[in-house]
């Protein structure tokens, strides 16, 4: 599998060669995020905190509220590893200061030791320190408490010249079943095709900035066993995970997707790549494609536009559940056409009168607060969730980024006390 990586320096995107010599301005970070996101999990190093040259966090805080990320550089001590996994961070990634006392101290499938090695012994401190220790000897002594391994062949990275499998393998059986992420020198398909072959995902940067490495090339290549036709099931699903559909996908309509960013696919019948509502209209946008644990099969995460994604014109190709994604893009069409909308509306009246939607909301509350028994708390908490969605249409945000901010929430390993804060105006 591909880990699109992202290393930071003074606020940009860059590439090192060695891990000495700047090679490369990758540009503005969000960017490369936005771009890289579409595959999955995104590695983003600040190498200011590395180096011991600063900090890129406030950048980093935002990347991780954007998209999963595992977070790296500079992370030396408890305390900073739980303000990343709390700020949203999908894991940590420690180097220097891994230990099996701090490792183990945080949720062992959320952090990842960084082995940096030169000539099979490890370095530290932003790669500059020789320790002598041998790369096989430190993944041993932590594999029992770390969730993977980020090992990186430093005299191959940012070079472009391929890596030292054998070295790979041998790190990937020492780290049992912690899995393990090769970095430095990865620059083709067979190259990924190989370490997944061996249970070992890879970390690329400098091949994917330069183009000398397609993104969706690179995501297709961790794909296994086809079935006949050289072709691989891909469930279709919504920003909410519900599934529209089943389509059919080959490496190529894996790529061109990717590259277009548009839900595309093969088509068996007609044996030729077939791109989603080209004829019919609904088309759909590519938000992000997962491959599934065994590498046999896809899903593709979709913002589906039209009449939806069956052809007989409906949301999906099987009977849905109304959900309150469904609400959402109800209250969404209304506050898109206020000036036609019925004076009459509940909706248009609350979008345009902040005064009662702000009352109504403070009202539903407070009958939730004395809601007894089911019945009466599943009418006010339906109450309530509609008074939601309305003022997040009016507030410009999304059920997906609720989903997401309650996500982070969830992973965090500081948990916040529960206090009622101070009634204003209260003595």
């Amino acid at each position: 599998m591909i880990i699109p990586s992202i290393d930071l320096m003074g606020g940009r995107a860059v590439q090192l060669r060695q891990g000495r010599e700047l090679v490369l301005d990758g540009g503005e970070h969000f960017a490369r995020l936005e771009q890289f996101a579409i595959a999955g999990e995104v590695a983003v190093v600040d190498l200011d905190a590395a180096l011991g040259r600063g900090s890129n966090a406030p950048l980093i805080q935002e990347m991780v509220r954007r998209a999963p990320s595992r977070d790296g550089g500079g992370i030396r001590d408890l305390p900073t590893a739980r303000a990343w996994l709390d700020a949203g961070a999908a894991q940590v990634m420690i180097g220097t200061a891994a230990s099996p006392e701090l490792c183990g101290a945080l949720p062992r499938e959320r952090v990842m030791a960084a082995v940096d090695a030169e000539r099979g012994q490890v370095v530290v401190d932003g790669w500059r320190t020789p320790t002598a220790v041998p790369v096989l000897e430190r993944i041993r002594a932590l594999a029992p408490v770390v969730g993977g391994f980020l090992f990186t062949q430093v005299e191959r990275e940012g070079a472009m010249d391929g890596f030292d499998f054998p070295a790979v393998a041998a790190a990937a059986h020492a780290a049992g079943r912690a899995r393990l992420t090769a970095a430095g020198g990865i620059t083709t398909t067979t190259e990924i095709a190989e370490l997944e072959g061996i249970g070992v995902d890879a970390q690329v940067g400098m091949a994917l900035y330069t183009g000398r490495l397609e993104l969706g090339e690179a995501v297709a290549a961790a794909l296994a066993k086809p079935l006949a036709g050289d072709v691989w099931p891909t469930v279709v699903c919504d920003e909410s995970g519900r599934a529209l559909g089943l389509v059919w996908s080959t490496r190529q309509s894996v790529a061109h997707a990717v590259r277009e960013r548009r839900g595309i696919y093969w088509s068996r019948s007609r044996q030729a790549v077939w791109v989603k509502g080209e004829t019919s209209g609904n088309t759909q946008e590519l938000l992000r494609v997962d491959l599934d644990c065994d590498r046999d099969a896809l899903r593709f995460t979709v913002r589906q536009q039209g009449a939806g994604f069956c052809h007989l014109e409906r949301p999906a190709c099987w009977p849905i559940e109304f959900t309150p994604d469904d609400l959402e893009r109800t209250i969404a069409g209304r506050a898109a056409a206020l000036t036609r909308a019925d004076a009459e509306s509940r909706t248009r009246k609350l979008l345009t009168d902040p005064a009662l939607l702000a009352a109504k909301l403070s009202e539903e509350a407070d009958e939730l607060a004395r809601a007894d028994g089911s019945a009466a708390v599943v009418h006010e908490t339906a109450d309530l969730l509609y008074l939601a969605l309305v003022a997040l249409a009016r507030g410009g945000g999304s059920l997906a980024a609720v989903r997401a901010e309650l996500a982070r929430r969830h992973g965090a390993v500081t948990r916040r006390p529960m206090v009622a804060k101070p009634v204003a105006g209260a003595s």
